[in-house]
């Protein structure tokens, strides 16, 4: 999936935006159950890559554990995805809560995080995606 990313404070106001390209995929060899690597990229010429190794837990769940995030999502239909996770470097101080909406053809995807510290929203993103070759 190819999109841009917009990351915005409670006001609405643009705190960040860049470009990503995540690679999703069930690895046949058996290392893990699901393999994501999120590409980021930014005008000024930044970039980083992630990559989120994920285990399967049964009645459409997923977890996952590395040295950035620790989380789990949850398929709540064949079109929507919730994901609870943290960034281990903050603690649980900071919950991060994103749906994730397939498009009725499979081909698009909406995110929508929102970033939780102390029960209070600090932080939205917004990330719309096309599926890519």
């Amino acid at each position: 999936m190819a999109g841009h990313v917009h990351r915005g404070g409670p006001a609405g106001k643009i705190l960040d935006h860049h470009d990503s390209h995540l690679t999703c995929s069930f690895p046949d060899d058996g290392s893990h159950d699901y393999y994501q690597v999120n590409r980021y990229t930014w005008a000024d010429g930044r970039s980083e890559v992630h990559r989120f190794p994920g285990r399967y837990l049964g009645d459409g769940r997923m977890g996952f554990d590395t040295e950035r995030i620790k989380g789990e999502t949850w398929e709540l239909d064949e079109r929507a995805i919730y994901l609870h996770w943290i960034y281990q470097a903050e603690g649980t101080d900071l919950q991060l809560f994103e749906l994730i909406v397939l498009s009725d053809d499979g081909m698009a995807r909406s995110r929508v995080w929102q970033w939780i510290k102390e029960g209070i929203c600090v932080q939205r993103t917004l990330i719309n995606e096309k599926r890519v070759a």
